[in-house]
């Protein structure tokens, strides 16, 4: 008779453990959470720099999360492919981080954490505003949640958020004119050295031709409210404002000198060749024609701490306004 109830006592114990085991696996299992850090990406090795700062200030601010880095862009990652299987090429760049030669975009980097079993996917856009790579990123991340299983726990994923831009989104839950003043505040020494510079200050951005670039012209009325008595004006690449209308402005104002700063988070190859460049059509050259003193300064907004910091709190209020 002992033998029997210790026979069963033992099963129970070795039942409830298992059970213990296998629930406390499966919590595991559905709770594992990954950061993707969107980025719309470069081919300049100089330029790095402003992303890893952005990589290091997330890993720094979650440590115990892991985070993949994405490219939005198909022909910059097309590029660092290309790149991979150039061993000459990476010889000569050893500073480049190895993780660069097989960049994939957010969606492919999204299914490999799925696949690693990361149920619960953070994704932060570094976008300077809502357009159109914003939207695309938002579109997949909505068509993800949306996938519904016979069985919920069979659910491939069970929450993906996504941390606004840098000059925030429409709506009345993280209200976008306290955005723009925040970024405004953070590159307030871009005014102070464009008046060091007795020169007006001119931001270039990245625009958008779908979407309305709207943004770019009420954070150009916040600069100028921050920033009295300086001159400040801002032009996209594409879309509105346009760089000719850029220097109407400056003809209007009887300008003469301006300090020149990519609006992009990082100075690669627009900054180097339409802003700062030697072709005629560069922004340089088109004010310098038109008798404008130019100072180009090629710095990616991502080398800024502040910035980088922006983002990090912007994917921190994400988490608190889902709950993840």
């Amino acid at each position: 008779m002992k033998r029997i109830i210790v026979f069963y006592l033992t099963l129970m114990m070795v039942l409830s453990g298992s059970t213990t085991a296998f629930s406390s696996m499966e919590k595991q299992r559905v709770e594992k959470k990954a950061i993707v850090l969107a980025v719309f990406g470069t081919t300049y090795p100089k330029a790095l720099q402003s992303i890893l700062n952005l990589q290091e200030k997330m890993q720094r601010a979650f440590p115990g999360i892991p985070i993949r880095m994405a490219f939005t862009s198909e022909i910059i990652r097309a590029k660092w492919a290309k790149r991979a299987k150039d061993d000459k090429w990476r010889a000569g760049h050893p500073e480049v981080p190895e993780f660069l030669y097989s960049i994939r975009n957010p969606l492919a980097t999204i299914a490999i954490l799925q696949d690693e079993g990361y149920r619960h996917i953070a994704v932060q856009s570094t976008h300077i505003f809502a357009g159109e790579e914003y939207e695309n990123l938002k579109s997949e991340i909505e068509a993800l949640n949306s996938i519904e299983t016979l069985r919920d726990r069979d659910k491939p994923f069970k929450k993906i958020i996504l941390g606004r831009p840098a000059l925030g989104v429409s709506g009345d839950v993280r209200p976008y004119r306290a955005d723009l003043v925040a970024a405004a505040e953070i590159v307030k020494h871009d005014a102070a050295e464009a008046r060091n510079n007795q020169s007006a200050l001119v931001y270039m951005g990245h625009g958008n031709e779908i979407f309305s670039t709207g943004a770019y012209v009420e954070f150009e009325a916040v600069l100028r409210d921050a920033n009295p008595n300086l001159p400040i004006f801002i032009g996209n690449v594409e879309g509105f404002p346009e760089p000719q209308r850029v220097l109407k402005g400056l003809q209007h104002a009887n300008i003469k000198r301006v300090t020149l700063f990519p609006l992009m988070v990082v100075a690669g190859d627009h900054a180097a060749n339409d802003m700062a460049g030697d072709e005629p059509d560069s922004w340089k050259n088109i004010f310098e024609k038109a008798g404008i003193e130019v100072i180009p300064v090629l710095r990616g907004l991502g080398e800024l701490d502040d910035w980088a910091d922006l983002y990090v709190r912007h994917l921190k209020e994400a988490m608190s306004d889902n709950g993840f």
